[in-house]
Formats: C-alpha cells, sequence, structure tokens
C-alpha cells in the first residue's frame, strides 16, 4: 500500500551524518555504496566516528573514491573486505591489513539475504525523493539494494545531484531508517585515449559482432577502444553489468537501439555506471535506461536469454590450454572475479552468442608475454579451460572451444606476439603439448592479414569465404586431402602417396 505521508517520516528521519554514525556499534558489519555511488559524505563521518568504536567490518563490491578506512593506522578500528580490489584499497590487501572474497558478482545479493554475509548498517547514496516518496540508486544499484534490504539499519545521504534512473533502482523514505540531506558531486572516472594496441583489439572485436547482437562491456580502455568500431553496426542492445561514456556516441550515432534485444526490448539494461558528468547527465530521467540490481543483470540464465549475446571480458593471462586468469598477479589479489564468469557462461549459452576474452599480447612495456606455458605460480583461474571460447589479442583471434590441447596451443601462439612465439612453441614442445617436429612459427609473420579475406558469389547463389591459410589450418588441411581421390591428388599435386602424416603437413 502507498504511503501517502511519506513526507512526515521524511522530515522525522532526517539528520546530521554525525547523529547517524550513533547507528554504529563496535564489531558492527558495514556496507558502502558503490563505485561512483559511494556516499562520500558518510564515509568521512565513519572515519571520524572510528574514535567511538573498534573491530567494525567493513564490505563493499568496488569504491571509486576515497577510502580512510583501509589505511594502517585505522587497522584496529576496521577491517575490510571487498568483492572487487580498487586501486585505492589494494595497498590494504598487500600489507595484510585487508581482505578479498572471490564470489561471482551474481551470487553476492543471496550472501546478504542468507546472513551468510552479515550487513547490521548500510551507508547508501540516493537521489531526492519523487512525489511518491522513492529515492533513486541512480548509478549504482548492483548489490546495494540487496545490501539496503537485508541491513539492520539503512543510512542514505540524500544528493540532489545524483540521477534519477529507472529500472528496479528505488527504494522508499520508508525503507530508510537515517536520511542525510548532503549535496557532492558524483564521482567522475577519467577515460584514457586507447593505444593503437588496444585500438587494434577493439577492431579484432569488433569482427565477432554482429548487427542486432546484444554487447556486454565494462569499463576502461578496450570498451573504449572497441566503441570507435561499432559505430557502422545497427540496432545493437545492451545487457551489461556496468558502462562508462563510451555508450553514449553508440546511442547518439544511431549503432544502439536495443531494438532487437531479446529481453528488455528498447532498453540499456546495466546494475551501475561510472564516467564522466557528461554520463551521469545522459542517464538522468532518460527511459532509455534501466538499472537492475546484479542478481538479475548477472544472472547467466538472463543472460542466455538474449540472442547474439556477446560478453566481452578481460585477462591479465591465459596458459597455453585456455586458463584465464583475471584477479591476480601471482600471489597478489589485483581486482577480482566480478562478472566475467556469469558473462562468459550466460553468453556462450546464448543462442548465436559469443563469450570473448580479450587482452594485449604483453605486458610491461613489451618485456612479457601474457600468453604464458603456465600460469605464473600462485596465479588464479577466473576462466577455466572448459569455459572459455573467444580469445582476442591485437594479433588475431583464437576460437578455442571444443579444441584439443594441441589445437588450443597453436591457435594462442598464432595470436602471440612474434618476439615470444618460438618461445612459446619450444615451452610447448617441452611440455608435451605439440609435436616434437612441430614447425615454429616465423618472426616476420606478425598479425593476421584480414585485409585478405573476401567473399565471393557464385553464379548459382553460393557465397563462399576466402581467407588466408593459418598454421592453426593443419587438422583442415589434413581432412581435405584424405577427403580428395587418388585420381585427385595424382592430377593435383603430382604425388602417388594417400599418405598425409604431420610431418609432411
Amino acid at each position: 500500500m502507498q504511503d501517502f505521508d511519506w513526507t512526515q517520516k521524511y522530515k522525522d528521519k532526517k539528520g546530521t551524518a554525525p547523529a547517524a554514525m550513533k547507528l554504529i556499534k563496535s564489531g558492527n558489519s558495514i556496507f558502502i555504496g558503490t563505485g561512483c555511488g559511494q556516499p562520500q559524505h558518510l564515509v568521512n563521518a565513519l572515519v571520524e566516528h572510528s574514535s567511538k568504536i573498534y573491530d567494525a567490518h567493513i564490505v563493499h563490491l568496488l569504491t571509486m573514491g576515497t577510502a580512510p578506512y583501509a589505511d594502517e593506522r585505522f587497522r584496529e578500528k576496521f577491517k575490510m573486505n571487498s568483492f572487487f580490489i580498487a586501486d585505492n584499497v589494494r595497498h590494504a590487501l598487500d600489507k595484510g591489513i585487508g581482505d578479498y572474497t572471490p564470489i561471482f558478482l551474481s551470487e553476492i545479493p543471496h550472501e546478504f539475504e542468507t546472513g551468510r554475509i552479515p550487513v547490521d548498517v548500510a551507508l547508501i547514496s540516493v537521489s531526492e525523493p519523487d512525489v511518491n516518496g522513492l529515492c533513486s540508486l541512480g548509478v549504482s544499484v548492483d548489490i546495494v539494494k540487496s545490501a539496503a534490504a537485508n541491513a539492520k539499519y539503512v543510512i542514505a545521504q540524500v544528493n540532489s545531484r545524483m540521477p534519477r534512473t529507472f529500472g528496479d533502482s528505488f527504494i522508499h523514505v520508508n525503507a530508510i531508517d537515517m536520511l542525510v540531506p548532503h549535496d557532492e558531486d558524483i564521482i567522475v572516472v577519467a577515460e584514457q585515449n586507447p593505444t593503437s594496441t588496444l585500438r587494434h583489439i577493439g577492431q579484432n572485436i569488433a569482427r565477432l559482432v554482429e548487427d542486432g547482437s546484444t554487447i556486454e562491456c565494462g569499463i576502461g580502455r578496450i570498451p573504449q577502444a572497441l566503441a570507435e568500431f561499432l559505430k557502422d553496426k545497427k540496432d545493437l542492445g545492451v545487457h551489461t553489468e556496468m558502462f562508462s561514456d563510451w555508450i553514449i556516441d553508440l546511442i547518439e550515432c544511431g549503432a544502439i537501439t536495443c531494438a532487437k534485444k531479446s529481453l528488455n526490448r528498447g532498453k540499456v539494461v546495466a546494475s551501475f555506471c561510472m564516467g564522466s558528468k557528461r554520463l551521469y547527465d545522459f542517464v538522468n530521467n532518460n527511459p532509455f535506461f534501466e538499472f537492475y540490481p546484479t542478481e538479475y543483470v548477472n544472472d547467466p540464465y538472463i543472460i542466455s536469454q538474449h540472442e547474439k549475446m556477446v560478453g566481452i571480458n578481460v585477462g591479465l593471462e591465459i596458459d597455453l590450454t585456455g586458463q584465464v586468469c583475471a584477479d591476480s598477479l601471482g600471489y597478489q589479489f589485483y581486482s577480482g572475479i566480478g562478472g566475467q564468469v556469469d558473462f562468459i557462461r550466460g553468453s556462450a549459452r546464448s543462442r548465436s552468442g559469443k563469450a570473448i576474452i580479450a587482452m594485449p599480447s604483453t605486458a610491461k612495456k613489451g618485456e612479457v608475454s601474457r600468453i604464458v606455458p603456465h600460469l605464473t605460480e600462485g596465479a588464479g583461474v577466473v576462466t577455466t579451460r572448459g569455459d572459455v571460447h573467444y580469445v582476442v589479442t591485437e594479433y588475431g583471434i583464437a576460437y578455442l572451444h571444443g579444441k584439443s590441447i594441441r589445437e588450443r596451443v597453436m591457435d594462442l601462439i598464432h595470436i602471440a606476439h612474434p618476439k615470444f612465439r618460438k618461445g612459446l612453441i619450444q615451452a610447448a614442445k617441452a611440455q608435451n603439448y605439440l609435436y616434437e617436429d612441430q614447425i615454429e612459427l616465423s618472426w616476420e609473420q606478425v598479425a593476421y592479414p584480414e585485409e585478405l579475406e573476401k567473399y565471393d558469389t557464385l553464379r548459382d547463389g553460393t557465397q563462399i569465404f576466402f581467407r588466408p591459410i593459418k598454421p592453426t589450418d593443419e587438422p583442415s588441411l589434413s581432412e581435405m586431402m584424405y577427403s580428395l581421390s587418388e585420381k585427385s591428388v595424382q592430377t593435383r599435386y603430382m604425388a602417388r602417396t594417400m599418405s598425409f602424416p604431420h610431418r609432411d603437413m
């Protein structure tokens, strides 16, 4: 039933941040709102309140603002636990004073609901209420809605600068225990210009995106680079964990219409966004965007219902068998699992869907290969070798799903940086992944010459695709040779043999 007297309750619940902090006791579990929707004023008040508490447990998904509670000087006051590690809290984990929970993003709300991850107090940021007493969670719905729904106390910073977004993004004044009016700018994340390497990656990914596809693509320089090459696509849809400024130009040029989406047709669906003030102004009161909690957006079943779903995620390192590390650098936890597996599995199950892992071929200014014989000691596997489908670098595209180890090795070496290919071949032979007499790839063979690809149509209307041969084509070449008759082999190749062993291919 709608509460028509919410205005009086709103006045009664209003207070200052210091007054709100009195709800927080020693040992409490405190949830802090996500990303650019972090309630910075409340966070600062929490730190000031630290003299009155001990051993408060702070949990959050991803924080982009200041995180003073992660400083070593507060180690007796706060114990920080993150589901995804941002730059501003990574030092806490490196020093052993912070913690990280590896979990699929789609599953976090269930942990709140069951109490396995308790929330005593939720600190969130909301827009001003509308005429019905509904405040919007704005740019960060994600796990915030579930945290608020399962918290004993909800303290909301009411910020008139928080965009009002649509979807399942609202919380009623009645569901909030204390309201702290305080305006502040929403945190912005500046985009960096993509390098030529990243632009080549974006161009390669774009080759896999068909007209009418629904895409998942987060934030960072790879999504930004990709967007440039999607402008000539038609009727793209978006169902993504998060997005940034790249989406604006694709909407304005007509590439993104969401007109052919299988679910939420006509709407961009996400759980949060991070970017510039231009982006926040763009989503404010814009019914083209709908924000939903992660238990919906990241549900692999929901994702799989989208025809031509293309999930695009990034990796830090991949071994020659297809194991993808995306959350750690050796023993150092660097980022998190996030929604990668949710979207990899959902996209793979989509009709005509594609699950993509993208990464530059090298790291540390070209000194090390990201495609390696085995993962760095301590590195965690986020996407398993059984889940991986497409892998994209600036040197091309490798499709691994359903392929043998030998085939995977050759496919991945083909898209590795040329200066590391010889070493990868040798390492693969040492690990018995390849034949001992496997021909080593030439260093001169750089990127796959996609400009030589073409389609031709025969008189009967049959369309034929022509492309350059690859070192990974050996199985197909062998199959073709054995399909020929003895007479055909003699006529074509001036040979009488019907044996085509590996060493002769």
